[in-house]
């Protein structure tokens, strides 16, 4: 009986720990030139998550100067399954507050403090693949299975000395396989750095593993006292 408890309790703890950790901002100072950091996303639109809609987009510091941060970027369609889309454009918050922004490539033109859709409200700066005073309603873009490559700098009010992103988001058009849904957003629901070349565990991982030692741990500890007699 106790053993079946705590097997019980070691999967419930392993789970728990193994379930996906939400991403911390991105602090950024003149020491990361050459970092990179990916951002993974979910879909949703109406408040429900859409199965197989999601993305990643990775960000290499480049340059940091007192009042510019310039970074080349990636983004990766990784719609899966039945359906399609086409990612229109990507955004972020910053801290300190941006005053302007220039981009190329697949993403070439910028919107400043724009209203982002399905009730995520006023972002800092998104990044588009179509000409428009707003972050939805986006021509250009990454269809699904594609990837989209360019540059971005950030400019500010300086000096500064460090830089935080946080909050990232992607716009979902074109979306097909899904009945009702035309677009969506993703927010995101991960991230990992990268320095050097040499990926930073996820906590949920070390949590696991870590969690995986006690239970162990604990069933020897409940097998030792039940064959010691009394």
């Amino acid at each position: 009986m106790k053993k079946n408890f705590a097997l019980s309790v070691f999967a419930a703890l392993a789970a728990t720990l193994a379930s996906p950790a939400l991403a911390e901002p991105i602090m950024l100072d003149e020491n990361d030139i050459g970092e990179s950091f990916t951002i993974d996303y979910d879909g949703f639109a109406d408040g429900i998550v859409i199965d197989d809609l999601t993305a990643s987009t990775t960000f290499t510091l480049t340059g940091a100067s007192s009042d510019t941060y310039t970074f080349d970027y990636v983004v990766n369609n990784t719609t899966d399954g039945a359906v399609g889309s086409r990612i229109s454009s990507f955004a972020f918050n910053t801290n300190p507050d941006i005053i302007g922004a220039s981009s190329s490539g697949t993403y070439n033109f910028t919107v400043l403090d724009s209203t982002y859709p399905n009730g995520i409200g006023t972002v800092d700066v998104c990044f588009k693949g179509g000409a428009s005073n707003s972050c939805a309603g986006n021509q250009g873009g990454v269809t699904a299975g594609g990837t989209g490559t360019g540059s971005l700098s950030l400019s500010f009010t300086g000096p500064i000395s460090s830089l935080t992103l946080d909050d990232f988001f992607v716009r979902y058009q074109s979306i097909t396989g899904v009945d009702g849904i035309g677009s969506a957003s993703g927010k995101q629901i991960s991230s990992t750095s990268t320095s050097g070349g040499t990926p930073v565990p996820e906590p949920g991982m070390l949590g696991l593993f870590a969690a995986s030692l006690m239970g162990l741990g604990l069933i020897r500890r409940r097998r030792r006292n039940a064959l010691t007699p009394n």
